[in-house]
C-alpha cells in the first residue's frame, strides 16, 4: 500500500503574493510545487503568522486549482520577527510536538524554499535531528523569468547513512581521531579500544567534566592533552590547555594559584594574580590528582563548574572563564567521599564521563606496539635511529611479557626502560648484553622499591658507589654489602673491620687472614679500601 505524501513548508511573504491574474506568470514556489505532474501529494501543511491568513486562503484556492486531490491545511504559527532565530525554532519547534505524524502509514517532505534564511535553517535543523521525521524539498523557479514554465524540484534524504562516501569518509575521520587519542599506537586490547571510542564520542559531543581514574604512570595526562588537541583541531575550543598537579598545591597557595588574586589579598600580594582557572577560559583544565585538593578549594572549583563563575582571593568582583574540566585521580575518590576528604557534591558534578585507565600490566598485548612507538619517539627526539637486534628484541619481549615484570610504573617505567637501553645501545642498535643489563635493573627496581626507596635502605652503598650502583648489585648481595660498608666505616682499620665481620668462621679456621678475606670481597663490587674510608670520613 502506497504510503500518503504529506508536504509541510511556509508561506512565501515575498515569493507568494503575486495577485491577480498576472500572479500565473510569476513562479510562487507554494503553488508551483503542486504543478509537477511527477509529485503527487496527498495534503500539503501551510504554515504562517496569523496575519497573513488573507495571503495564505490565497494560496490555498490556486493550489485547490492546480492539484484538487491535495489537501491543503492551514496552520498560524506564531513569531513577531521572521528574522530572530529562537523565535522562529520555538514556533516551529511547538508545531512539531503537537503535530500526529503517522509514520507508517505517511511519508513527509520539508519545503525549505520559503520564509526567511533563518526559518528555512530552522526547517532545516529540525528535519535533520528528526522532528520532522521525513526528507527536505527544495524548489527553484524557471531559467526565464516571467515565464509559465513550472520550475524543478530536488529532494534531499538528510539519512547520511544511505551515502556512501559521506559515511566512509565520517567513518576515516573517527578512525583518524581514536588513533589521535592513542598517539597513533595500534593498541589491541580490546576493552582499552572500546573505552578510547567513547572517550572520542564524549570528546566531540560533550563540554561536560571527564574524570580519568587510573594508577600512576597509565597515561592520564597524556590523555587529556590528547583530548584537547582533538576538541581544538575540531573548533570546539579555542582557549588554552592548563595542566597543573593539584599534589603540589597546598595551604594559601592552592587558592591562589587556582582561582588567583586581587592586589593586597594578602602579605606578599604585590599584583593581580589571574589563576589557572582563568587561564583556562575557553580551553580545557587538566586538574590531575584531584582528590589532594582541600575541602575549601573543592568548594569553590563545585561553584566554577556549575556557574562558570568564582572570585578571585581578595575580590569582591566575580570572575567568569568558560573552561570544560578534566580530572584525574590515582585515588579511589569514592572512598575518599566516605571518609570526609572529598566532596561527594563535587563527586557527583565529576562523575558523569568517568573513565578508569587500565596499567601496563592488564595491557600487556599492547606491550610491543608501545614498545615500538617510545624507540620510534626516543630515536626522534634525540634524532638518532635507535633499534634491536632480533635476539635482543626477543629476549626484552620475553621478559616484559612475563610474570617477573610487574610494571609498577606503568607506561612511565616502559619509557624509562626504552630511554635507558637506547642511551646505552653500542652504535644505535640495542643488543642482548643492554637487555640483560636493563632486566637486572628493572627485576631491583621492582622486588626493592623506587631509588628513594634505596636511598634509606642503602646508604653506605650509596655514598660509596653511588646511586646508580643499586641497580647493578643483586639484590642477594645489597643487604651485606651495606653491613660491610657500615662496619669499614666504623673500624679503625682493614683488620678490625675483618675480626668483626668474620667472628664465626675465623675460629674454624688454622690461620685466620681477615684482611685477605676483606680486601678480596670488596673488590668484587671494585671498591678499594683506602678510598672507602676517604669518601667516608668526607
Amino acid at each position: 500500500m502506497r504510503k500518503k505524501i504529506v508536504v509541510i513548508g511556509l508561506l512565501g511573504q515575498n515569493l507568494d503574493r503575486s495577485r491577480g491574474k498576472s500572479r500565473w506568470e510569476h513562479w510562487r514556489p507554494s503553488v508551483s510545487l503542486f504543478m509537477h505532474e511527477d509529485l503527487l501529494a496527498d495534503r500539503f501543511e501551510l504554515l504562517s503568522p496569523a496575519k497573513d491568513e488573507s495571503l495564505a486562503n490565497s494560496i490555498i484556492e490556486d493550489i485547490n486549482s492546480v492539484s484538487p486531490e491535495t489537501k491543503v491545511c492551514w496552520h498560524p504559527v506564531e513569531f513577531k520577527d521572521p528574522w530572530e532565530f529562537e523565535e522562529v525554532y520555538e514556533a516551529l519547534y511547538d508545531f512539531t510536538a503537537n503535530y500526529d505524524f503517522k509514520h507508517e502509514t505517511e511519508e513527509y517532505l520539508i519545503h525549505i524554499s520559503t520564509g526567511t534564511h533563518v526559518a528555512q535553517i530552522c526547517l532545516f535543523i529540525l528535519t535533520e535531528s528528526n522532528y520532522f521525521p521525513g526528507k527536505l524539498i527544495q524548489t527553484s523557479p524557471p531559467k526565464k523569468v516571467n515565464s509559465r514554465e513550472i520550475g524543478s524540484y530536488r529532494i534531499i534524504d538528510l539519512d547520511l547513512s544511505c551515502y556512501d562516501k559521506i559515511v566512509t569518509r565520517f567513518e576515516n575521520e573517527k578512525l583518524e581521531s581514536l588513533d589521535f587519542l592513542k598517539s597513533g599506537i595500534k593498541t589491541n586490547n580490546v576493552s582499552f579500544n572500546k573505552m578510547i571510542q567513547e572517550i572520542e564520542q564524549v570528546a566531540v559531543l560533550s563540554k561536560s567534566p571527564i574524570l580519568l581514574m587510573g594508577p600512576t604512570g597509565a597515561g592520564k595526562s597524556q590523555l587529556a592533552r590528547r583530548i584537547y588537541e582533538l576538541k581544538k583541531s575540531k573548533s570546539h575550543l579555542n582557549g588554552n590547555f592548563v595542566d597543573v598537579n593539584c599534589a603540589t598545591l597546598k595551604g594559601d597557595t592552592a587558592m591562589s594559584t587556582l582561582f588567583g588574586h586581587v592586589k593586597g589579598a594578602f602579605t606578599g600580594a604585590h599584583s593581580e594574580r589571574l589563576g589557572l582557572l582563568k587561564t583556562a577560559n575557553n580551553g580545557i583544565l587538566f586538574l590531575d590528582e584531584i582528590g589532594e585538593l582541600g575541602l575549601d578549594e573543592q568548594a569553590v572549583l563545585l561553584r566554577a563548574i556549575e556557574e562558570k563563575k568564582f572570585f578571585p582571593m581578595g575580590g569582591d568582583q566575580e570572575v567568569e572563564s568558560n573552561f570544560q574540566l578534566i580530572a584525574g585521580t590515582n585515588r579511589n575518590l569514592f572512598e575518599a567521599v566516605q571518609k570526609g576528604l572529598f566532596r561527594e557534591d563535587l563527586m557527583a558534578r565529576i562523575n558523569l564521563w568517568t573513565f578508569e585507565l587500565p596499567g601496563l600490566k592488564d595491557r600487556k598485548e599492547d606491550l610491543k606496539p608501545n614498545l615500538e612507538y617510545e624507540l620510534v619517539k626516543f630515536s626522534n627526539d634525540n634524532s638518532r635511529k635507535i633499534s634491536f637486534n632480533k635476539e635482543a628484541s626477543e629476549e626484552y619481549l620475553k621478559f616484559a611479557l612475563s610474570s617477573e615484570a610487574v610494571w609498577k610504573g606503568n607506561f612511565r617505567d616502559l619509557n624509562g626502560s626504552i630511554s635507558r637501553m637506547a642511551t646505552l645501545a653500542p652504535k644505535g642498535r640495542i643488543d642482548q648484553e643492554t637487555v640483560q643489563q636493563e632486566v637486572k635493573r628493572l627485576r631491583f627496581q621492582w622486588q626493592e622499591g623506587s631509588p628513594g626507596d634505596s636511598g634509606e635502605r642503602y646508604p653506605n652503598i650509596i655514598l660509596i658507589l653511588g646511586a646508580p650502583a643499586i641497580s647493578e648489585i643483586d639484590p642477594f648481595d645489597l643487604p651485606q654489602l651495606e653491613l660491610t660498608i657500615d662496619i669499614c666505616i666504623k673500624s679503625k682499620n682493614m683488620a678490625e673491620a675483618g675480626r668483626r665481620l668474620f667472628t664465626v668462621s675465623r675460629l674454624k679456621k688454622v690461620k685466620s687472614n681477615d684482611s685477605d678475606r676483606l680486601k678480596k670481597y670488596l673488590s668484587k663490587f671494585n671498591i678499594d679500601w683506602n678510598d672507602l674510608r676517604v669518601k667516608s670520613s668526607s
